[in-house]
């Protein structure tokens, strides 16, 4: 033997012994920092552990639902069907980029993140009292990769295999540079029970009641109209630290509502307890009712800290009208959100400026130091601007009077080619600047009439489209629409998902994230730096540099957010003294009996 294969092997078995020394088991996986949670912790902050049990809350959910399968892109899946479900190991809403021991009891990852293994709790059981195995968790990766929603196949890319090393015992090996991210996405695998599934269509919809392992069970189901869980009273995971003071109601019903103004009055009749309103006017103009005024419905503002991501008007680069930067910039110009948050908004929102906003992941200023060092060799690839404007969202005196922003617009029009001729805006080949906007939501019409109205200014035609739910759904999976209004949620560590929303192998993948169909190599390789940033420095970086090339390529028009979550529910609920700081947790709040039966029987006097 050599003297350098010698020191080689040496090496390798260092490197080994290293990695083998760090599989100690933990409780959490984190990827900003440590836990908050410490190893034997017996309850989350915010909850209340001595919550009573019982009663039943009635939630709302728009549209309809033809299956209680959430995992494939046929059909549209029941609402709270998650709720049957557990995962090898969740997060809490009082904390980002943290997850803790579910299904999984602990989780071993080496040093160089090649893979991961996770310990099932010998507890962990299915509603039919079968033990969840690893041969559960492999079957549950295996299917969804191979037939589960296109997300799935973006998302565990770097997966190479599953294995069951025994019964309760599972390791997924990972493929590419170190991820830090793949252990938690692991993590995050919903477990389904292969004895259930096997001799069943996985793809196929189905209203057959599945088999869980969650806190809840289907108890009853009215396709389109209404779902109700049940409280399993012996569920395996009730005591574990993650879940004690939750899940507390006995029965969770969802009624489905298809018509936006008939939904809020359904609460206002208390035909449902508690409401997330995302409408500024509603919340503005629409709660002046005797309730409230007798104090039977709270309403209350709380904040929160969670990223707000990007909502937008969405442009669908693959029509041709869409394919010129200079266009998709142009009319972007003539959305006067100043005007709209003073008039329609009553002044509720702040103007969306990244696909990363309200995080450390937005893009500011110019690029410089390892940022701009990592743009640098797409220079030649990218707009100018990238490298010498801050970008910014266009402003206006709010006063509807948008003539700069649509002068400036005529210009970047005429430099791609698009004149006047009859009031109406045509290209080189004589054909009109005309699309289409898809809504599933008439209240929304009024949001976009206005844009509409600065478009025709410029000659084009902006057409308003409302449909249902079921076509809405399937003309958005299949990007059959011209321009959408899209969201995308961010975490606080973005990673693998940014390829199922801007990759070019997500663009013409029916039910992808991919909305504006962005086909970018460049977007491409900024999305792989994201995926394998060695720690959070070099993440924010990286994200960074993809929300500048994002927010020039302007595929979006950037529309708004806000930072408070705006709620409204009925006082039979009770809900802990701390409010986690990324969103209320419903499932931490009560039944008060005493109120439950007080109000019952005022709604049952004013019937008779």
């Amino acid at each position: 033997m050599t003297r350098f294969v010698a020191v080689l092997l040496a090496l390798f078995a260092a490197t080994a012994a290293a990695s083998a020394a760090d599989l100690r088991p933990v409780h959490a996986l984190s990827l900003v920092g440590e836990p908050k949670y410490k190893a034997g912790f017996r309850q989350l902050d915010y909850v209340d552990p001595g919550a009573p049990k019982g009663g039943e809350i009635r939630l709302s959910a728009s549209g309809g639902f033809d299956s209680l399968n959430p995992f494939v892109i046929k059909g549209e899946a029941a609402p709270g069907i998650g709720l049957i479900y557990e995962s090898l190991m969740v997060g809490t809403p009082d904390e980002m980029s943290t997850e803790y021991a579910q299904i999984a009891e602990t989780a071993e990852v080496p040093a160089d993140l090649s893979y991961v293994i996770f310990n099932l709790d010998k507890r962990a059981r299915w509603h039919d009292g079968k033990p969840i195995t690893a041969e559960d968790v492999v079957w549950s990766f295996d299917i969804l990769k191979a037939k589960g929603r296109p997300l799935y196949r973006l998302y565990y890319a770097n997966v190479v295999k599953a294995e069951a090393l025994d019964s309760k015992r599972v390791k997924f090996t990972f493929s590419g540079p170190p991820n830090r991210e793949l252990p938690q996405i692991m993590g995050q695998l919903t477990v389904l029970p292969k004895h259930w599934w096997e001799g069943r269509d996985f793809e196929a919809l189905t209203l057959d009641v599945p088999l869980g392992s969650g806190p809840y069970r289907v108890a009853s189901v009215d396709t389109n109209r209404s779902i109700v869980y049940e409280r399993v009273s012996d569920w395996w995971g009730k005591d574990l630290p993650i879940n004690l003071g939750r899940y507390n109601f006995d029965r969770v019903r969802y009624d489905l509502y298809r018509d936006m103004t008939v939904l809020l009055e359904g609460f206002k009749a208390h035909q449902y307890d508690y409401r997330l309103e995302n409408s500024a006017r509603n919340w503005a103009t629409g709660y002046d009712f005797p309730a409230l005024r007798e104090g039977l419905v709270v309403k209350t503002e709380i904040p929160h800290k969670r990223p707000t991501g990007m909502q937008a008007f969405v442009f669908n680069t693959r029509r041709s009208i869409f394919a010129d930067r200079r266009v998709r910039e142009a009319i972007g110009l003539a959305f006067d959100f100043e005007w709209s948050n003073k008039n329609l908004f009553y002044d509720q929102y702040t103007r969306t400026e990244s696909y990363f906003s309200n995080s450390d992941f937005a893009a500011r200023g110019l690029p410089e130091g390892p940022e701009l060092a990592l743009l640098e060799p797409f220079r030649g690839k990218l707009p100018a601007e990238v490298f010498s404007k801050p970008f910014q969202v266009p402003k206006s005196d709010g006063s509807g009077n948008n003539r700069d922003n649509l002068r400036a617009a005529v210009g970047l029009l005429a430099a791609a080619g698009w004149t006047i001729k009859d009031r109406k805006l045509v290209g080189p080949e004589g054909q009109p600047l005309a699309f289409e906007i898809l809504l599933v939501q008439p209240d929304f019409e009024r949001v976009v009439q206005p844009f509409a109205r600065n478009l025709e200014r410029l000659g084009i035609e902006l057409r308003i489209r409302t449909v249902d739910t079921a076509q809405y759904v399937n003309r958005n999976r299949s990007f059959d629409f011209d321009m959408i209004v899209g969201s995308w949620g961010q975490s606080d560590s973005p990673g693998n998902e940014q390829r199922d929303f801007w990759s070019s192998g997500a663009a013409e993948q029916p039910g992808s994230r991919n909305l504006a169909g962005i086909k970018d190599p460049v977007v491409d390789a900024l999305i792989d730096n994201i995926v394998a940033a060695r720690d959070r420095e070099s993440l924010i970086v990286a994200t960074r540099a993809l929300d500048r090339v994002l927010l020039w390529g302007h595929y979006v028009i950037p529309q708004f957010h806000s930072s408070k979550d705006r709620v409204a529910y009925w006082t039979k609920l009770a809900k802990p003294k701390i409010d986690p700081a990324y969103g209320p947790d419903i499932f931490a709040w009560w039944i008060e009996a005493g109120k439950d039966a007080a109000l019952k029987a005022k709604e049952g006097e004013g019937k008779r």
